[in-house]
């Protein structure tokens, strides 16, 4: 880091807009309600950002991390929500909804589960307004994967925007990192809702975690 430059203005982020974002997810966050079908969705009333990943990419100790609490994202963990989209609201007043995607990439899973979760996730991808931004999560030990491409793909055709987020990133040597990160800015460019920028995190370390608040924050005011 450059000497007497705080993190976020080496990284090109907007302090205040860090702030804002810190100060946010400070404040009141808490578990909505599950959705299995679509009749179950909550009133499209704020705006909404969804994280999807594989199984196993590291999605609630993120949005664990990113709402600084240790248990928020278990409650969409429980058996038998594997298959529902899982609704957290955040601000006091609500200012936006965070959308816990269930998980796809079971090497084993039944057809008829994945089924279901292709019909329920790209008809939420579809018809959801208040939609602003998908994150997807890519694990940076793995990097991108068939399976992501295929849920990136679902988010080109539906037009929704999404950014790709590595997880783990302390889990690999910095070359190798720089690596992932290339070939991941490399798939983005490709893509036509894939935003261009990619944000390395890490749910332990902390890595990412305020330039990923802001993200959101920012995406939400879209």
């Amino acid at each position: 880091m450059t000497e007497g430059v705080a993190p976020e203005q080496e990284n090109g982020l907007d302090p205040v807009l860090v702030e804002e974002a810190r100060r946010l997810f400070a404040g009141p966050v808490a578990f909505l309600k599950s959705a299995p079908k679509l009749e179950h969705l909550p009133d499209p009333e704020v705006p909404e950002i969804a994280f999807a990943g594989r199984s196993n990419v590291g999605k609630s100790s993120l949005l664990n991390a990113l709402t600084n609490r240790n248990g928020l994202a278990r409650t969409s963990n429980t058996p038998g929500r594997t298959q529902e989209l899982n609704f957290f609201d955040v601000g006091q007043p609500l200012q936006l909804r965070l959308v816990d995607m269930p998980g796809y990439g079971f090497a084993k899973a039944p057809k008829d589960m994945v089924r279901q979760w292709r019909y329920l996730v790209n008809d939420f991808l579809r018809g959801r307004q208040v939609l602003k931004r998908a994150l997807v999560l890519i694990d940076s030990r793995h990097g991108i994967k068939d399976v992501d491409r295929e849920v990136m793909t679902m988010l080109d055709k539906a037009a929704v925007s999404y950014r790709m987020v590595l997880t783990k990133a302390d889990k690999v040597k910095a070359t190798d990192l720089a690596a992932v990160t290339l070939a991941t800015e490399a798939e983005a460019r490709k893509r036509p809702a894939a935003h261009p920028q990619i944000i390395a995190t890490s749910s332990e370390g902390g890595m990412g975690i305020a330039e990923l608040r802001a993200a959101v924050l920012e995406a939400a005011r879209l």
